[in-house]
């Protein structure tokens, strides 16, 4: 590598900027900046109307949505993403990458692309948005902090063993490809869906009401918030972009040593 292309390599940098979630409010002045002063801007959204939105903020906008394939798995199409980011940015270019609600949420490639460029040598960081999760918590009126909140892929869910606390909100992402393993398909059908069933009716009554979510994209569009109970879960009409959530379907338990041992606390700090 010559001194002058090496030069120029280290004088890129990268900035992953998320646009929220609905078209043209969720947007901060600070990451429509970087769109707006970048040297290149890629965009990974999956409507039109948004990328044709991002458009109008710059003249050399690129979509990467063209790098994804029927049967083509996704993590293949991840890395090609960060590929091309960072080839611009080692050829000396300031890279701006928009992606959907928040850049780091549910979103492999603008990690990966800032762990490398750190890696060598580039400047690169990460901007935050409004998420899905942001937009779920107004639309249903949840406070993550009154009974606690877990999130969960739906699918890690099935894969690994993990603890559910039934008296906390529980919040299933991507439920639409429960049980995919190969990462290629944009849907699982109602087996998948019934086998992530019998997992959670080991904490939950068959009858107990879900919610599925999905934010609204459009300002013109209202959110997807269609009630129903788990039981029915297999037979609803359910694709990539919705969320699953249940609510408390109890109490939680007082842990009593821990309550003494507080209460003791507090006396020896009243007697002070």
């Amino acid at each position: 590598m010559s001194t002058d292309t090496a030069a120029a390599s280290r004088s890129g940098s990268l900035v992953c900027v998320g646009v929220g979630m609905t078209l043209g409010s969720h947007l901060t002045p600070l990451a429509r900046s970087h769109i707006e002063k970048s040297d290149v801007v890629f965009v990974a959204v999956s409507d039109a109307v948004v990328e044709r939105w991002i458009e109008q903020m710059h003249r050399d906008v690129r979509s990467l949505q063209s790098l994804y394939r029927d049967g083509k798995s996704r993590l293949d199409t991840y890395q090609e993403m960060v590929d091309v980011m960072l080839a611009e940015v080692r050829a000396g270019k300031h890279v701006c990458a928009a992606f959907y609600g928040h850049p780091g949420v549910f979103a492999w490639s603008p990690h990966k692309a800032i762990e490398l460029a750190r890696q060598e040598g580039f400047a690169a960081h990460m901007e935050p948005g409004i998420s899905a999760a942001d937009c779920l918590y107004a639309d249903l009126g949840i406070d993550p902090g009154q009974h606690g909140c877990q999130h969960y892929e739906a699918s890690q869910l099935l894969f690994y063993e993990r603890r559910i606390d039934a008296s906390a909100y529980l919040v299933l992402w991507q439920v639409g490809v429960v049980g995919d393993q190969s990462l290629a398909r944009f849907s699982t059908g109602n087996a998948y869906r019934q086998l992530l069933v019998d997992l959670l009716v080991r904490d939950y009554p068959p009858d107990h009401e879900i919610i599925l979510y999905r934010a609204a994209t459009l300002p013109i569009f209202d959110a997807r918030i269609e009630r129903s109970v788990l039981r029915k879960l297999p037979a609803l009409s359910i694709d990539l972009a919705d969320t699953l959530v249940l609510p408390p379907a109890r109490e939680p338990a007082v842990n009593k040593a821990i309550m003494k041992k507080l209460a003791a606390l507090d006396r020896a700090a009243a007697d002070a």
